[in-house]
């Protein structure tokens, strides 16, 4: 390297960790029915709208894999960097976010944090203000889906950083 060379920002990362296992291929049964049901909750219900809750679930599950996917999904549907890097922090930037994104996000917050107790009936009726009965319905099996592959990201140590948009779907 020369005086004017500057170190890549990732010479200095560790190195990544491997997966556990593939799950697609040992359970392959699994993750196809993972597929199907992925597709039929997402119908009905804004793209972006979709990438913001799948970002908060993610990011609360603590699951890079899909935090990776879900921003990269968002920017390429024409998300801002701005919105997504505020999502951690919502609560305090809600100027960034509709009426309808925030019930969906304080809902995915709920059902995803289920530690906390129930969903409160206060937020379910937030929701229910900016969705009708059917879009609710496929909005908490949106969120329902992302947890289940959260947990499968989690658990079988997926590596993030290899998704490129629109490569595969869930």
């Amino acid at each position: 390297m020369t005086t004017n060379e500057k170190p890549r920002a990732n010479e200095s990362y560790a190195p990544e960790h491997s997966p556990r296992l593939p799950l697609a291929k040992l359970a392959p049964e699994v993750y196809k029915a993972m597929v199907m049901l992925d597709a039929a909750a997402r119908q009905g219900l804004d793209p972006v709208l979709l990438e913001l809750v799948k970002i908060r679930a993610s990011q609360i599950n603590h699951c890079a894999f899909c935090l990776d996917m879900h921003t990269k999904d968002a920017l390429a549907a024409g998300e801002s960097v701005e919105r997504i890097i505020q999502l951690s922090a919502w609560e305090e930037s809600r100027h960034f976010y509709t009426g309808k994104e925030i019930a969906a996000i304080e809902l995915t917050e709920a059902v995803t944090v289920l530690t906390d107790g129930f969903v409160p009936d206060e937020v379910y009726e937030r929701a229910a203000e900016h969705f009708d009965e059917t879009e609710l319905a496929q909005l908490i099996s949106a969120i329902t889906v992302i947890n289940a592959w959260n947990r499968f990201g989690v658990s079988t140590r997926m590596a993030p950083g290899h998704y490129t948009p629109g490569q595969y779907q869930h």
